[in-house]
């Protein structure tokens, strides 16, 4: 999707957050309506019948009556795909909505007469009941049928245009890069360059600190608290901007110099799982844990690989991550201890001496995978105690 940043007036964002709440409602609605549904009862209605009780519902109640039949129909109309996905085993099933957190609604049967451009700068797009609403007119705007409205916890507007993006070009060189993810350097190349996804200032740390202190003791439902919300989100999403845009520019930047990408199987969603436990078997170093967590998902391991398949489709691999960061990429010699730290890597066997996490892209681009009984395919050896060599004499 193609995003651009939203520019609605005063009254505009009104009745764009009445969109949004009936897009919510409709949504929770079908969600409700699924919950109910158990093996032996009667099928959860479908996308036809939830129809059909929406425009009885659009003729008993006014407030709902008021708003655009088009969003509220698009809205079971996502439903009903979420629960095609869902049974599919794709996603997660369709969870509810709340108020502040994913905002939005969608717009279909968009014609090229809705979207036009003012200045160098500035465009405007047509929405039911609202209007012209200008967006800024960052890069070209594709040709697209449908368009989705967002807003997030910040309070900003914004307009993605669904189009499928042309795929970035082989480089046609049939050079190889393994990538390995890290948390102190977010990937790290085969070639030696070291990646880092930008981080919040020191100076934006410690004040995000101080406001979520002051969040902690603000009363709910005040307005002291929605204003230090509303800070703390500026803060959180700018550091989320920033990565977002790192991604996007390190995977472009790798899917046109590389012919074949190579990364790691992680399974992200296992490793963040949390260690808390329960009240009769809690879990141990639970706090050290949470703060790892945190960090894999602050480094963009899995939109960096989303993305890198997006732009370069069947030009990424996923290899086995197993003893990718113990083997030598010299020798194939596998050695528990051959890491000395975190940066470090020295073979105890040929003495070759590396930066750990190059060491470990370097086996990922290779894509060697070691088997059961410890040996590479190509014939490395796995020594957990491997003689060192001694000069003569």
């Amino acid at each position: 999707m193609s995003r651009f940043r939203l520019c609605p007036s005063p009254t505009q964002a009104a009745i764009l957050r009445e969109h949004c709440r009936h897009a919510r409602f409709v949504w929770n609605l079908a969600v409700e309506q699924h919950a109910f549904w158990r093996p032996g009862r009667a099928r959860a209605p479908r996308y036809i019948e939830q129809c059909r009780q929406l425009t009885e519902a659009r003729a008993t109640y006014d407030w709902l009556r008021g708003g655009s039949h088009m969003i509220q129909q698009q809205a079971l109309r996502d439903f009903d795909q979420a629960v095609k996905y869902f049974v599919g085993g794709t996603h997660r099933r369709p969870t509810w909505r709340k108020g502040g957190r994913a905002e939005g609604f969608r717009i279909v049967a968009v014609k090229p007469g809705h979207v036009r451009r003012l200045s160098r700068k500035t465009g405007d797009v047509w929405v039911p009941k609202a209007g012209w609403v200008r967006f800024r007119w960052s890069r070209q705007v594709p040709r697209a049928k449908s368009y989705r409205v967002t807003l997030d916890r910040a309070g900003r507007w914004h307009i993605a245009f669904a189009v499928i993006p042309e795929p970035v070009p082989s480089p046609g060189n049939g050079e190889i890069v393994g990538i390995d993810r890290g948390v102190t350097v977010s990937a790290a190349l085969s070639t030696g360059v070291m990646l880092k996804v930008p981080r919040l200032s020191p100076q934006r740390q410690r004040r995000l600190r101080r406001l979520q202190r002051r969040l902690s003791r603000a009363a709910r439902g005040s307005s002291r608290r929605t204003n230090v919300r509303l800070a703390v989100a500026r803060l959180r999403l700018r550091e989320v901007d920033a990565r977002k845009d790192w991604v996007e520019k390190a995977s472009t930047d790798l899917a046109r110099t590389f012919d074949l990408i190579r990364v790691e199987n992680l399974g992200i969603g296992q490793m963040t799982r949390s260690v808390r436990g329960t009240t009769s078997n809690p879990g141990r170093r639970v706090r050290q844990k949470s703060g790892l967590n945190r960090e894999i998902l602050a480094s963009g391991w899995g939109l960096l690989v989303q993305r890198l398949e997006d732009k370069a489709p069947g030009r990424v691999e996923r290899i086995s991550p197993a003893f990718t960061s113990q083997r030598c990429s010299a020798c194939g010699t596998i050695d528990a201890r051959a890491r000395e730290s975190q940066a470090a890597f020295r073979c105890r066997y040929c003495a070759f001496t590396c930066n750990a996490d190059v060491n470990a892209a370097r086996n990922i681009a290779v894509g060697h995978t070691v088997t059961a009984r410890g040996r590479s395919p190509l014939g490395g050896r796995m020594n957990r105690e491997p003689q060192l060599k001694l000069p003569a004499g």
